[in-house]
């Protein structure tokens, strides 16, 4: 489990949804005494967009809504898929960027903030 691997989690809430593992640790912590990792995914998906749908629309489409999470290493499956520029969200999130509510909320919004920019939508006719 490496940083910037796509996975799925397997079980809980968040389950069939990807994520993207940002810090894993194999050893564990004091608080998690097992082999888990820090990740990042989406919990709503952006819509589908036609050439139909005008500015405003595909603006709303293209929304996505974000977890971070602990997830223990049995819950997830790694695929073969890598998400580049994952240095910029581990910077901003540390260990106990999940202990309070503000922080999470912090945490979710630079997370969706990545994800939309991943996620930017090109013109149907080609032009970006």
């Amino acid at each position: 489990m490496k940083p910037g691997k796509v996975a799925l989690v397997t079980r809980g809430r968040y389950a069939g949804r990807k994520a993207v593992i940002l810090k894993p640790f194999d050893d564990g912590t004091k608080g998690h005494p097992f082999g888990h990792a820090l990740v990042a995914g989406i919990e709503r998906y952006p819509g589908k967009i036609t050439a139909r749908m005008g500015k405003k629309r595909i603006a709303k489409r293209s929304k996505v809504k974000p977890f971070v999470k602990l997830v223990n290493y049995n819950h997830l499956m790694p695929t073969r898929y890598a998400l580049d520029g994952i240095e910029q969200l581990k910077s901003q999130m540390g260990n106990d960027s999940l202990k309070e509510v503000s922080q999470r909320e912090e945490a979710k919004k630079v997370v969706k903030k990545n994800f939309e920019e991943k996620f930017q939508v090109f013109d149907i006719l080609g032009a970006p």
